[in-house]
């Protein structure tokens, strides 16, 4: 009548690992949906996030600097002006507006999955 629970049924923990493989996979599926421009604009906007991405870097403060994210931004933009030779001038000041949003949201996957990380050490 009295049976004693094993200890993981007593204090059971939520599998995180296996939600944040499904977080990953549901994040690059989306990234594969991407319009043509944008998936082609995506790398040099990777390549700028992992030049910056090291510890104590501006990107993770708590309110990360607007100049220098402008700044990351430019050297996106230069980088895709000089490396994608089918875009016009026209199109790279439109362009900017859209590799700002994508540089913004690309940083905050990395800062939550930094936190993510933080926490879990222990």
């Amino acid at each position: 009548m009295n049976q004693k629970l094993p200890y993981y049924m007593v204090y059971p923990m939520p599998f995180s690992f296996d939600d944040e493989r499904i977080e990953r996979m549901d994040f690059e599926y989306m990234k594969s949906l991407y319009p043509d421009v944008p998936k082609r604009i995506l790398p040099y906007i990777e390549e700028e996030c992992d030049r910056m991405e090291y510890e104590n870097s501006m990107v993770y403060d708590e309110y990360p600097d607007k100049l220098q994210l402008g700044l990351m931004c430019g050297r996106a933009c230069r980088n895709i002006e000089k490396n994608e030779k089918g875009m016009e001038k026209g199109e790279m000041e439109n362009l900017r507006d859209l590799v700002a949003v994508m540089l913004y949201q690309e940083l905050y996957k990395r800062r939550s999955d930094n936190r993510r990380r933080r926490r879990r050490i222990y």
